[in-house]
């Protein structure tokens, strides 16, 4: 067993306070879906291959740590960092391993998985174009893993981009929606959005057939592949953007942080189609494969989406970037899965932070760097004055609109499909660092300075 020394951040005393009476078990601390990942993760290098995955119990707000055998010093080495052990039969690289065998001979458009922590299998799902052989192929592969180590379903919908609608942003007659507005690697206003619009379009506009205001760094945007995300530069260098979230009731939510998502944690999607939608985390690293090709690295949620919403804002309630829609299957009506970019990697591909300024105090953190060893900075925090933000920790948001300014821009439907003149092409988009965005009749948006 490694020593302890490596999860001394967050639990300095992991084995402190044990009783000459190993069989006393500690009591569970009480946690937030955000602690999950800076314990999870340091439990995860001080177990080795012992770890086998983690999910977030919002019921009795516990954080669930996968462990493989039942070794006793272990199980205390979790209780003692305040979570609580669950004995499970497949190991981590037992799970790769089936990955492998579903990405070989199961890539079949219209196919997605992701690991499930909660049942420590992997979930594969078929939508209503996998039939007869493909169908077969799916349920033989899911066979030859063996018992216990994945599930498949059938999905009533279809796999596809979710390209229409939104807080609109226009290109090519279609619509895509405004994720989060960001700082480039430059240091100028920009914003992210769906992978599969940025690659369909060059140009984005905030009207219909207006003039562009933002242009797609081509060199990052990705769809398909490792992802869906891609960086519009703000074509006006003295635009403003920070990042609220109007959601469509007179609220507003700040962002001012980039959250990692974790099994069991509850989220928040906003889009013009479908309005405000919650839900929960249901998957991580899921791959989806659409039509246009393989994603990968996407987060996997309940929460419903409807065309028109991608590129739209995945939040939590308490101001954390998640992650970008995607796509999935089903509505809102009947229900479906959901995937979504997750907004770290994205930031870390294209070197942009969050918001306006990155890090407070004259420091700003590199790109997907974080502030402190396992510590976010909040909004306005950061690393000291002049520092620059450490590897581990993320620079807070914090940047507001310039009294008057509007943010962005024009966007287009997804990677192989083109929506008619006036059909929207993504959703659920939030505003940029401190501003407001308010949703006209339109489906267009406006920014104001709170």
């Amino acid at each position: 067993m490694v020593a302890l020394g490596a999860a001394a951040l967050i639990i300095p005393n992991a084995m402190a306070g044990q009783s000459d009476d190993n069989t006393k078990a500690a009591a569970p601390k009480t946690f937030t879906a955000a602690d999950v990942p800076d314990v999870a993760g340091q439990l995860e290098e001080l177990l080795g291959d012992a770890f086998a995955g983690s999910y977030y119990d919002g019921d009795q707000q516990q954080i669930i740590i996968n462990v493989v055998g039942d070794n006793s010093q272990v199980i205390q080495q979790i209780e003692s960092a305040g979570a609580v052990p669950n004995e499970v039969e497949n190991s981590t690289e037992a799970i790769k391993a089936a990955e492998a065998t579903l990405k070989a001979d199961a890539s079949i458009p219209g196919t997605a998985w992701a690991v499930d922590p909660k049942t420590n299998e992997i979930r594969v799902t078929a939508d209503s174009t996998v039939t007869g052989a493909t169908w077969d192929k799916v349920q033989s592969t899911v066979k030859s893993l063996g018992d216990g180590v994945a599930t498949v379903k059938k999905s009533a919908g279809t796999f596809k981009t979710f390209a229409e609608g939104g807080d609109a942003i226009f290109g090519g007659g279609a619509r895509c929606s405004l994720g989060f507005n960001v700082t480039n690697a430059e240091g100028n206003p920009a914003f992210l959005t769906a992978g599969h619009c940025g690659v369909a379009a060059a140009e984005w506009s905030e009207e219909e057939n207006g003039a562009p205001i933002g242009t797609v760094d081509a060199q990052t945007a990705t769809f398909p592949g490792e992802g869906d995300f891609a960086l519009v530069n703000y074509d006006d260098p003295a635009t403003e953007a920070a990042s609220t979230v109007d959601t469509g009731d007179g609220n507003q939510v700040e962002i001012t942080e980039v959250g990692e998502a974790t099994v069991g944690q509850p989220v928040i999607r906003m889009g013009s189609t479908t309005g405000l939608n919650d839900g929960e985390v249901t998957g991580l690293n899921a791959t989806v494969n659409y039509p246009e090709g393989t994603v990968t690295g996407l987060i996997q949620t309940n929460v419903c989406a409807e065309p028109g919403d991608s590129g739209g804002s995945l939040f939590t309630e308490d101001g954390a970037a998640i992650g970008l829609t995607s796509g999935g299957s089903g509505d809102c009506t009947a229900g479906g899965e959901t995937f979504f970019q997750p907004v770290s990697t994205a930031l870390e591909a294209t070197g942009a932070t969050l918001g306006e300024g990155g890090a407070a105090g004259g420091g700003e953190a590199g790109a997907g760097e974080e502030a402190g060893a396992g510590e976010e900075a909040g909004a306005g925090g950061a690393a000291g004055a002049g520092e620059e933000a450490g590897a581990g920790e993320e620079a807070g948001a914090g940047g507001e609109a310039g009294a008057g300014e509007e943010a962005g821009a024009g966007g287009e439907a997804g990677a192989g499909e083109e929506a008619g003149a006036g059909e929207e092409a993504g959703a659920g988009e939030e505003a940029g660092a401190g501003q407001e965005v308010e949703v006209e009749d339109g489906g267009g948006i406006s920014v104001t300075n709170p």
